[in-house]
């Protein structure tokens, strides 16, 4: 084997042959080395000022220090996520375009949208899980209402004339209603607003009775006054509001919601490059400022490897497709 090998560099053609054959080999290490040599881009698929677009901003700091390359956030609003999920599916698979997924666009909207023009697995490589968040159910001050129970009493009281308030139909705060509508038995309406801050500002007007919001969006408001929260959607409290009860606590059996968001990037992304952005999202997220960040608006901050990321979001994908089905949720 080795005279062969000698023989065969004796000639032009086998040095290049074998040149080549070196360079292939080496390829993976390659991306990795060169890997980022320009600013890496981050699309969001809501409007700036959202708790996914105050995600992405945070991280995107950070995670640039770590990369040594800026990393810009490009908002993409439109269809629930779907617009941006469509743009980064069919961008250059060479780690330069991120998608910042989230609940809705990889587990809710593949069961509410029939025609996709992405595929929430096939069309992506797994980064890593950025963080999770419960949802904060929220009532206007001049409602007169308190409590979780108090709200189920002014519902029944009120069939067909209590709306609740949510960024948009499908959305995670969308779904939290319609779950609320089944634990409770009660005729509530439900009213789509164009992203959490509309939604949040007609509830301050008084022009829906309760919503469900991200905590990042709505602590602020629920802190000021201007909206009363009652409860938290997650399993256990939060330390961004330790006296609200959760749901459970406050009388809805297995009432549970956690929304989340992590980065995505187009399906045929090299692995050495899908590695390095793994590790760097890691480190910027342990990064004390990024976790003071997020723990402090209520987040969980996320980790793990891309392929625990991927498993999740299975699992994300099969229970609320269930959600869906039973509440027999529709977009308007």
């Amino acid at each position: 084997m080795l005279h062969r090998l000698m023989n065969a560099w004796a000639s032009p053609l086998g040095r290049s042959l074998i040149a080549g054959l070196c360079l292939a080999a080496a390829g993976g290490g390659a991306h990795a080395q060169a890997y980022p040599n320009k600013p890496v881009k981050i699309v969001v698929g809501f409007a700036a000022g959202g708790s996914t677009d105050k995600l992405a901003r945070v991280l995107s700091q950070r995670l640039g220090e770590v990369l040594g390359q800026s990393v810009v956030v490009e908002n993409r609003p439109g269809a629930a996520g779907n617009l941006a999920a469509e743009l980064v599916a069919g961008a250059q698979p060479d780690g330069y375009t991120l998608f910042m997924a989230t609940l809705s666009s990889q587990a809710i909207n593949p069961h509410l949208y029939p025609k996709l023009k992405f595929d929430p697995v096939r069309s992506f490589e797994p980064v890593a899980l950025v963080a999770k968040y419960p949802l904060l159910l929220v009532v206007p001050p001049q409602l007169g209402v308190n409590s979780v129970p108090e709200l189920v009493a002014y519902a029944k009281a009120n069939p067909g004339k209590t709306f609740f308030a949510s960024s948009g139909s499908g959305s995670p705060a969308h779904l939290a209603g319609e779950m609320f509508r089944l634990a409770t038995g009660t005729a509530i309406q439900h009213v789509p607003y164009k992203g959490g801050g509309p939604a949040m500002l007609a509830l301050m007007a008084n022009e829906s009775q309760f919503g469900f919001e991200t905590i990042p969006s709505a602590i602020g408001h629920a802190r000021s006054g201007k909206l009363k929260g009652l409860a938290v959607t997650s399993e256990k409290r939060s330390v961004a509001a330790p006296d609200l009860p959760t749901m459970v606590e406050a009388g809805l059996k297995n009432f549970a919601v956690t929304s989340w968001a992590g980065l995505l990037v187009p399906a045929g992304t090299p692995r050495d490059i899908v590695a390095k952005l793994n590790q760097a999202t890691l480190a910027a997220i342990q990064a004390p400022a990024v976790n003071t960040a997020l723990t402090g608006d209520g987040a969980e901050p996320g980790g793990g490897s891309p392929a625990d990321f991927a498993k999740f979001m299975a699992d994300e994908h099969k229970a609320w497709g269930e959600v869906v089905r039973s509440a027999n949720v529709k977009v308007d």
